[in-house]
């Protein structure tokens, strides 16, 4: 495989196509908008730089990676020769099946259509594509050029073929992969998703404050960041999302989400990108600081 097609130039799609650029793939990295694509290549350009700076690449490294992406908002072209499409859209069922069956009639019976899903069903995504067996996650970690692990998730479908090339290709991205089965949440979300949630309503609950339960989970259980922090850092949409697929899925009251990140996402305070979650976030400042909300004064 040489050529990858990356859909969506989040932080996960950018992400995605640095990855594979730095490590000889062509990629197009494609996006519905031009502006998000511009701050999509500003952001690898940034990360290239710090890579450079910590002495990770070189300077030719950074200018090939560069020159190996190509951004584009035309998705019937950018699929046209793909090897494999990553999709990293937004995590949302309609909107990843709505792509996954315009690709399946744009691209070519052996390519393979990866997701880079947080927990929807692999194998609900494959049964609108005219190849199921094509289809697999593909589940990278953010931030994608530091993480290690790819969670490689097969559909009811998926080929055997298809899940060791996408296994062999994680490798050459200096990836772990890891196999696992199709189920909600899979194994990354199924076992982080209650921890967040547990530390929410154990805010909500008033047993603890912000900043008390990240230092018990950090100096505890040497976890880097607190679960509230990691939340922030996710996006409390994309947690509230996963955990709505969990509990949906599993059917188990464990999994509902708790009243305040429902309260949190619907009032607009979706963490980091935000600006405000748990902490609020005050651009060129790296200093962590309790939302006003959850503030004691």
């Amino acid at each position: 495989m040489k050529n990858i097609t990356v859909i969506g130039s989040g932080t996960m799609g950018n992400g995605i196509a640095h990855v594979f650029a730095q490590h000889g793939f062509k990629v197009q990295l494609v996006d519905m908008k031009p502006e998000a694509l511009d701050k999509a290549m500003n952001t690898i350009l940034t990360n290239l730089d710090r890579q450079v700076k910590k002495g990770v690449i070189t300077e030719d490294i950074k200018t090939d990676t560069l020159s190996n992406i190509n951004p584009g908002t035309d998705l019937a072209a950018a699929v046209s020769n793909a090897d494999l499409v990553v999709e990293a859209a937004t995590e949302n069922p309609e909107i990843k099946l709505g792509i996954f069956k315009q690709i399946s009639d744009l691209c070519g019976p052996d390519t393979i259509l990866a997701t880079n899903t947080s927990s929807i069903s692999i194998t609900r995504i494959a049964a609108v594509t005219k190849a199921p067996g094509n289809v697999i996650g593909m589940h990278f970690m953010n931030p994608v050029p530091v993480m290690q692990l790819v969670e490689v998730i097969r559909g009811y479908a998926t080929t055997n073929e298809v899940t060791q090339k996408v296994m062999d290709l994680s490798r050459q991205l200096n990836k772990v992969p890891v196999e696992v089965n199709d189920y909600p949440g899979f194994v990354a979300n199924r076992i982080l998703m209650p921890m967040i949630n547990e530390a929410i309503y154990t805010l909500f609950e008033g047993v603890a404050g912000v900043y008390e339960i990240d230092t018990v989970m950090k100096l505890g259980m040497a976890h880097p960041m607190g679960p509230l922090q990691l939340a922030d850092f996710i996006g409390l949409d994309v947690c509230l999302a996963i955990l709505n697929v969990l509990y949906d899925g599993l059917g188990n009251t464990k999994y509902a989400p708790c009243p305040l990140l429902v309260n949190m996402v619907t009032a607009g305070h979706l963490g980091a990108k935000s600006g405000s979650g748990f902490y609020k976030y005050t651009p060129g400042s790296k200093e962590l600081v309790v939302a006003d909300k959850f503030s004691k004064g």
